[in-house]
């Protein structure tokens, strides 16, 4: 079931209401009780993850993670022994 957003006119109170998609609209606020609550356009047919957690290595494959941490290594391996290579040529000119 999709959550639906509403906003009163009168009071300008929000709110989000857990709604089946047929289910009448509502229109009496529950703060003020006026007849004056209007439904908002959400943001379409798309799921909306709220909170922590919803990244997308979260399910990754064991295989996968062992090969993106061997990655990791080879490229802060590779960094460690061009700097060390700056360090040692870096000098005067001798022109």
């Amino acid at each position: 079931m999709p959550t639906y957003d509403y906003e009163c006119d009168a009071c300008g109170h929000q709110l989000e209401v857990f709604q089946g998609i047929n289910d009448e609209v509502l229109t009496k606020c529950p703060e003020c009780k006026k007849k004056k609550l209007k439904r908002l356009f959400g943001s379409g047919a798309a799921i909306v993850f709220k909170g922590s957690g919803f990244y997308q290595t979260d399910y990754r494959s064991d295989g996968y993670k062992k090969a993106a941490a061997a990655d990791s290594k080879s490229q802060s391996s590779d960094k460690s022994k061009s700097s060390s290579k700056k360090k040692s040529s870096g000098g005067k000119d001798s022109k």
